[in-house]
C-alpha cells in the first residue's frame, strides 16, 4: 500500500483576513463595484469584520495587483480587460433617509420579510442610507453609491422630492415604497393614506365631532402630505351637519417640539375633541402626554392612530392590514423589476381595514 507523503493535502487554517480577501476577490470578479472599492468602514459593515481585518485583506489584494492603495485617496480597482458581457446584478439597493431599524414597525417587518423572500430567489438587499442636510448632498452621495455599485434597481423609502426626481431621470429601475411626490412619476407601492385619513375624519364626524386635529410630522414625506389632503377632504365633505374645523398640527419629529405643539393646541380657545395621529412612536408620545395632563381617552378626547403597532393594537383605534400583505406585494414587484427591467408607473395601493377600539365616542357637550 502506497503511504508516501503528498497524497493528501493537509487542511489549512484560514484567518479572517484571508477569508475576507477571498470574499472581495469574488465580488471584484463579479463586477460588484466600478472603479473604486467602498470605504473601509463600509467594507467592515458588508463583511461583518473589524477594520484591522479589512486592512489586512486589502493588503493581500494590493500585493496581487487587484487594487491600488494610495494614502488619502479612495481604493482604486486595477482595471483588466472586461468580459464581453457582464453577469446581471443580483443586488437591489434599499435607499432610505434613515436606517432600516428606525422605520415604523409595519415597514420594517415588510422589508425584512421581503429580504428573506428575495434571498430564496438568489437576490440580495443592500441598504443605503441617503443622509445629508441638503437634497444636493443626498443626491451626490446616492450618485456616488450607484457609480461604485452594480445594482439591478432601487427601492426608495421616505426620500425627498428631489431624490425621487433625480432617480426618475436615471436609467436605473426604481420602486417607491411609499407615495410619489407631486409631479414625480415612478412605480410605487403604498398604503392609501389619503383614503385612510379621509375615512378617519369621517368617523369623527359621524360621532358628532366638529373640532378635529391631525398631528403629523413636517418632514416633507409624500405619504404624510397626501395624508393631510385626505384628512381635510374628510373634514369638509359631505356638506351639512354643521361646520367642522380641521387643524393640521405639524411638528419636526422631536419630543420637545411634539409636546410644545400639543400644549399650544389644547390651550387654544377651541381645542379639538378628536385627534388623528401619524406614526406609532408619536401616538405613544401623545398618549403619555395626555395621561400626564389628566386627559382621559375617550371621555375628554377621541383618538385614532393612522398606523398600526403591536404595542397599542388592542387599545387604540387604528388602521391595519393582514400579515404578509406588504411583504408579498413588495417582493412580487421587486422580482418583476428584476426580471423585466421596469415596472408600470401606475401606483399600487393597499387600503387597510379600520380596527375599532374604545378610543372614539361622541364628544362631551360643554
Amino acid at each position: 500500500m502506497n503511504s508516501s507523503p503528498g497524497v493528501l493535502e493537509l487542511p489549512r487554517r484560514m484567518t479572517l483576513a484571508t477569508q475576507a480577501a477571498e470574499s472581495l476577490r469574488r465580488a471584484i470578479a463579479g463586477h460588484l463595484w466600478r472603479d473604486f472599492l467602498p470605504s473601509e468602514r463600509r467594507l467592515c459593515d458588508l463583511l461583518q469584520v473589524s477594520r484591522p481585518t479589512v486592512r489586512a485583506a486589502l493588503r493581500q489584494l494590493a500585493s496581487e495587483g487587484r487594487i491600488a492603495i494610495t494614502q488619502g485617496r479612495r481604493i482604486r480597482l486595477v482595471t483588466h480587460p472586461a468580459p464581453a458581457r457582464l453577469p446581471r446584478s443580483r443586488v437591489v439597493a434599499l435607499v432610505s433617509h434613515q436606517p432600516l431599524s428606525q422605520l415604523a414597525h409595519t415597514s420594517f417587518q415588510g422589508i425584512s420579510e421581503m429580504r428573506t423572500q428575495l434571498a430564496r430567489q438568489g437576490f440580495r438587499i443592500d441598504e443605503f442610507v441617503c443622509s445629508g442636510r441638503t437634497a444636493a448632498t443626498q443626491i451626490r452621495r446616492l450618485e456616488t453609491y450607484l457609480r461604485q455599485n452594480r445594482v439591478l434597481g432601487c427601492v426608495l423609502s421616505s426620500v425627498s422630492r428631489e431624490v425621487q426626481q433625480w432617480l426618475a431621470a436615471q436609467k436605473v429601475p426604481v420602486l417607491v415604497l411609499g407615495s410619489c411626490h407631486a409631479s414625480v412619476e415612478l412605480p410605487s407601492l403604498d398604503v392609501d393614506y389619503r383614503a385612510v385619513c379621509r375615512h378617519a375624519a369621517g368617523i369623527f364626524r359621524r360621532h358628532g365631532h366638529r373640532q378635529l386635529a391631525f398631528l403629523v410630522p413636517d418632514l416633507g414625506i409624500a405619504g404624510d402630505l397626501v395624508s393631510e389632503a385626505g384628512f381635510q377632504e374628510g373634514a369638509s365633505a359631505p356638506p351639512g351637519g354643521g361646520e367642522v374645523r380641521a387643524t393640521l398640527v405639524r411638528h419636526n419629529g422631536t419630543p420637545a417640539d411634539l409636546l410644545a405643539r400639543l400644549g399650544a393646541l389644547f390651550r387654544s380657545p377651541s381645542p379639538p375633541t378628536a385627534l388623528l395621529v401619524a406614526r406609532p412612536v408619536h401616538t405613544i408620545g401623545v398618549l403619555a402626554h395626555l395621561l400626564r395632563q389628566g386627559f382621559r381617552v375617550p371621555e375628554n378626547l377621541s383618538l385614532i392612530a393612522r398606523d398600526h403597532d403591536p404595542l397599542y393594537q388592542d387599545y387604540v383605534a387604528h388602521y391595519a392590514f393582514a400579515d404578509g400583505t406588504l411583504s408579498h406585494r413588495l417582493s412580487r414587484l421587486v422580482l418583476q423589476m428584476a426580471h423585466r427591467g421596469h415596472l408600470s408607473n401606475a401606483p399600487e395601493l393597499i387600503f387597510p381595514r379600520y380596527v375599532a377600539r374604545d378610543t372614539v365616542r361622541a364628544p362631551v357637550v360643554r
